[in-house]
């Protein structure tokens, strides 16, 4: 007798979009290991987890606010995988769409208020879509290795920043690595008084659509889906592989740098060198937790979102550090990829 691992035949797509939930379910069980360790009393800690991101109006409007960039960095990452381009630089993405749309923000005084934000979220989109083109192109052209170029063009991008931040950006008369505020008419609006609840989060929800929309009923989903499948097939088959890849990145990117814009014109107002505690990071577990599927992308965005809103309260109330996010995290993205692995492999045993 011996052991093999023999594919599976394709799963419902039901089921697919089960897995997910189910991974996250399995993650909070296990998660109750490092809560009972904390000395945390554990249903008491999940209560005021949860409580602490959906109990109030505040929080509830807090958790929403946290998923934006999540639910966008998630779609960069997500779109970009889809295509088999391994895009680990979600990052510096999001980090060039914040440095021009702040640039925008603080200088362009001279045009008609109605145009600087419009022109604001489009400049972020297209420095995000800059920033990944470029690794794309070093892959099409010269076949550098993708997910070494994306890496490594975040580290470029903070010392772009930096280099901004402590020169020609820096607000006047000020010793710290900061801008000027924008202009009042390049901020996100609120949408909800008394709360920061912001134009970005409706945009978000809206790129989601766009996406699904994009891989599920447009000529270029399928092209895309077929260079991610396999790539000597579908340039065998017609299709320029190279095109798309390019496309996908440039997609991929303008996604990050949105993230970017929201963080600048709604949260921050200003560029500052933390302005992301990640997200660009993050956004990998989250597409990976979504199956590369923007409706999950956006729950998985939700549910990291509830446990980071949530963590603060749970921490006060019980006592449980707060970096038992980070774990929280961790065991989700292991086991969706166990997960994952069981659904399209499966163990046989054969006779010899």
């Amino acid at each position: 007798m011996s052991l093999s691992i023999v594919k599976r035949k394709p799963l419902p797509g039901w089921v697919k979009l089960l897995i997910p939930l189910g991974a996250i379910l399995v993650a909070l069980l296990f998660s109750a290991i490092p809560i009972v360790i904390a000395r945390g009393a554990l249903f008491k800690s999940y209560y005021y987890l949860f409580y602490g991101a959906l109990g109030t109006r505040y929080n509830l409007l807090e958790t929403f606010v946290k998923a934006s960039p999540l639910i966008l960095t998630g779609l960069s990452v997500s779109f970009a995988f889809r295509a088999r381009f391994w895009n680990i630089g979600a990052e510096g993405q999001l980090l060039a769409g914040a440095t021009v749309a702040a640039w925008i923000g603080i200088y362009f005084v001279g045009i008609p208020s109605f145009l600087l934000l419009p022109l604001t979220i489009i400049g972020g989109f297209v420095a995000g879509g800059f920033w990944a083109f470029v690794p794309a192109a070093l892959k099409t052209k010269l076949k550098v290795d993708d997910v070494v170029s994306t890496l490594l063009l975040n580290y470029v991008m903070i010392h772009i920043m930096g280099t901004l931040l402590f020169g020609p950006m820096q607000q006047p008369g000020s010793s710290w690595p900061r801008s000027p505020a924008i202009l009042d008419a390049a901020q996100y609006p609120v949408l909800i008084p008394r709360s920061r609840f912001h134009l970005g989060i409706p945009l978000a929800l809206l790129a989601v659509l766009i996406i699904w929309f994009i891989n599920d009923r447009t000529v270029f989903g399928y092209r895309s889906k077929a260079v991610g499948v396999n790539i000597r097939a579908a340039n065998f088959g017609g299709i320029n592989t190279n095109s798309v890849i390019i496309c996908t990145a440039l997609i991929s990117g303008g996604l990050a740098g949105l993230a970017g814009v929201g963080e600048v014109c709604a949260i921050q107002y200003k560029l500052i060198m933390d302005i992301s505690p990640g997200y660009g990071y993050t956004g990998i577990v989250i597409a990976m937790l979504g199956n590369l599927h923007p409706l999950g992308a956006m729950f998985s965005a939700f549910f990291l979102s509830i446990i980071n809103v949530g963590a603060q309260t749970m921490s006060r109330m019980t006592g449980v550090p707060v970096y038992i996010v980070g774990v929280i995290e961790a065991v989700s993205l292991i086991i969706m990829l166990i997960f994952l692995l069981f659904t399209e492999y499966r163990l046989r045993w054969e006779r010899k």
